[in-house]
């Protein structure tokens, strides 16, 4: 197949927004697409595997991000770590996750903190069983060694700024 042929089967998001100088955003566009749809159905699967199947990807990061560290987190906190917008969600994501049993919450003054219960904990160490036994073993097949899985998630935090930039400038149009 010659060169201008094979430049024409670019695998992007939408051709229109393909034309033009920088047309690979929008293939970069299509694969955060099709990663993000996968990842969260992994997600989810991975979590019914470890004994869960209620949980949303929302509320799964949610429950993972305040199992973090061992830090006690606010919404806000949460929101912003997660760079999620709508706290709404988030909020959402919390009263379903403390209904479960797999937060406590406690009120510090105006403010309240929240941390995973025993079973949330327990359920998270589960799903990083299942996560090693299902998904890293694949990871190593593809060769990609730590420094390139590190290089890669640096890029991706990188590229979400610029995204975030954008869509601070697009708001003032």
């Amino acid at each position: 197949m010659s060169e201008p042929q094979k430049e024409n089967r670019r695998i992007v998001s939408s051709r229109h927004l393909a034309e033009g100088e920088r047309w690979e955003a929008s293939e970069v566009e299509y694969g955060m697409i099709i990663a993000y749809n996968a990842f969260s159905r992994w997600m989810t699967r991975c979590m019914s595997a470890a004994g869960n199947t209620d949980l949303t990807a929302l509320e799964i990061l949610v429950l993972h991000n305040i199992n973090h560290r061992g830090r006690d987190k606010r919404l806000s906190d949460i929101s912003f770590l997660l760079n999620i917008e709508d706290t709404h969600t988030v909020n959402y994501a919390l009263r379903k996750l403390m209904k479960m049993e797999l937060l406590i919450s406690n009120k510090r003054g105006k403010e309240v903190f929240y941390k995973p219960s025993q079973s949330g904990e327990e359920l998270c160490e589960k799903y990083r069983i299942v996560r090693e036994q299902c998904l890293l073993a694949g990871l190593d097949k593809m060769g990609m060694s730590g420094e390139d899985m590190r290089k890669l998630g640096t890029n991706l935090r990188a590229l979400s700024g610029q995204y975030d930039q954008a869509s601070r400038a697009a708001s003032s149009l």
